[in-house]
């Protein structure tokens, strides 16, 4: 639940920034962190990485 608060807030402070700022690079900001999550959560599984990447996109 912390989790998805935080995205929330990461999404919402980024919008916000894009008005602020009139700048859209800062709605890139959710898409970089939901990537960091992912890479994240691929790197704690025990297996070498490129063995989860291809159970991960092997599943149907």
């Amino acid at each position: 639940m912390i989790l998805f608060l935080l995205f929330w807030a990461i999404v919402i402070a980024s919008i916000y920034l894009t008005f602020k700022r009139k700048q859209a690079l800062y709605l890139g900001i959710p898409l970089v962190a939901m990537g960091a999550y992912m890479l994240i959560a691929i790197l704690q599984v025990p297996l070498p990485f490129w063995d989860t990447v291809q159970l991960i996109y092997g599943l149907k």
